[in-house]
């Protein structure tokens, strides 16, 4: 992949779900929110560059597939390596799910303004809404596993059409007023917008922007396809930056935008009954022929998260085989799309389990808890891999093209492990302390569930490595093959 398609990678998983519902949704997960939503994300997104440093540093020295893997095996253990990217792997494969599962709303809102009415009820209906979730995902399995050209000419062209429709969403927000809003909600359904006072809190505008920390998720999966980049050490850590900063830009002004003409109170009252979506929202003032393009583009928007997300977590499950941690035949190769197929079949059923989650837990914020949990952690010890690789591994160390100064990586590396630990805590501390009905729906014992399940597979499969007389200390020093 060149530039373009590295670039597109990360921007495709960045924006789907995460700016045309969580913004919103969050008023229902985060009860108290209110105005600050914008606030919020403007917050969340310092660590998440913070994270980005410390992923375009290790980029330059490890352009390898298998990125976050690669990165802490090397620089931190290989046990860390592991647990943290199949921490990274579980979390990712059931936010594909997820999206996958929240495609459908969309769908159904297209009906209703469309006048099918029937449609409409049909696609609310359990068994329908994962059925078509599942033919969605597993599309784009079979477009990964068709190839990178494909997959480029897949990506790309999604990429540019969720933009350009996005870019409508953005005029039509800042065409229209609150009191437009409310005039028209009045008139329609006749319905006043709820007046309710706003009280800041930092507690609550800390747990927003943790979970609002969620929408900047993504910019990692150009990590994992290092082994496929064309000129891997320059072109990655440019493709991450221009990720990192085209959709903090495309955030901001998108949810200013929505802001600015729906009240923040009655998103709140419509998020505690049903699922909220930014083009759902906007159809209050649009023409019927208008508001359905919108909702078409938030679906793209969606879509192009899975192709994107299902290279990066299949290509996390190849780099391990690869080094033998986990079974070969994850490894394979096609023998004529030269792409690893098991590994994204693997990753495509695990996201199958995202999907079916979401439908019975009833709230697929679960999916994404257990997404932000994982994936702090991960960018947690990406900056303290910067930290620590010049004494662990002063070889690769030397590699590094990007940011050489020792004394401005440490700078970056520290403020972001303490700033992402803190969002962390404040994750933890909010999934403990909700009330739910089940344990399971904790995403936080869930994760440790998981890393449990990593521990045990990583402990049998490194005695199976020490028994066969591989030596561990040098496959683990070095870079895989390119």
């Amino acid at each position: 992949m060149g530039l373009l398609g590295l670039a597109a990678t990360g921007i495709c998983s960045m924006i789907g779900a995460s700016i045309y519902v969580v913004p919103f949704m969050i008023q229902r997960n985060v009860p108290g929110i209110g105005p600050y939503v914008l606030p919020a994300f403007l917050f969340a997104a310092i660590p998440a560059a913070l994270a980005a440093f410390a992923y375009i540093i290790l980029a330059s020295a490890m352009p390898r597939a298998g990125g976050s893997y690669i990165y802490a095996s090397r620089a931190l253990s290989p046990y860390l390596g592991f647990v943290a990217s199949f921490s990274q792997w579980f979390g990712l494969s059931i936010a594909i799910g997820v999206v996958a599962y929240v495609i459908i709303p969309f769908l159904r809102d297209i009906a209703s303004l469309l006048h099918f009415e029937h449609l409409a009820i049909l696609l609310e209906s359990g068994s329908v809404r994962v059925a078509l979730a599942l033919v969605i995902l597993w599309s784009f399995v079979f477009v990964n596993i068709k190839g990178v050209k494909l997959y480029e000419r897949t990506v790309i062209p999604l990429m540019v059409m969720m933009f350009g429709l996005g870019t409508i969403v953005i005029i039509a927000g800042l065409s229209f007023s609150q009191q437009d809003f409310e005039q028209v909600i009045l008139t329609k359904v006749g319905r006043a917008v709820p007046q309710t006072l706003a009280v800041f809190n930092w507690p609550t505008f800390l747990a927003g922007s943790a979970l609002l920390f969620s929408s900047f998720i993504g910019f990692d999966s150009i990590a994992q396809a290092g082994g496929e980049a064309k000129n891997p050490t320059n072109s990655m850590p440019l493709a991450i930056a221009l990720a990192i900063v085209t959709v903090t830009l495309f955030y901001i002004v998108f949810t200013y935008s929505l802001y600015h003409t729906v009240p923040w109170s009655f998103v709140a009252e419509e998020a505690m009954t049903k699922d909220v979506t930014a083009p759902g929202l906007l159809s209050y003032l649009l023409p019927a022929g208008w508001a359905v393009l919108i909702i078409s583009g938030a679906a793209i928007a969606l879509l192009n998260d899975l192709p994107a997300m299902i290279l990066s977590v299949s290509r996390l499950m190849f780099s391990w085989a690869e080094d033998g941690i986990f079974p070969k035949q994850i490894a394979a190769i096609h023998p004529i799309y030269h792409t690893p197929h098991i590994a994204i079949i693997v990753s495509g059923l695990m996201a199958t389990i995202g999907i079916l989650g979401s439908h019975f837990a009833g709230d697929f914020f679960l999916g994404i808890d257990i997404m932000v949990t994982s994936m702090l952690i991960n960018y947690l010890l990406m900056c303290v891999s910067v930290l620590v690789l010049p004494k662990t591994n002063p070889s690769i160390a030397s590699k590094i093209t990007i940011f050489k100064s020792r004394a401005l990586q440490q700078s970056l590396a520290t403020v972001g492990t303490l700033w992402l630990l803190g969002f962390l805590s404040i994750h933890i501390s909010k999934d403990l302390t909700t009330k739910v009905n089940a344990w399971y729906f904790h995403s936080t014992l869930v994760w440790f569930l998981v890393m449990l399940t990593a521990s045990v597979l990583f402990f049998f499969n490194w005695n199976r490595l020490k028994k066969s007389g591989v030596n561990t200390t040098e496959l683990f020093s070095t870079l895989p093959p390119e």
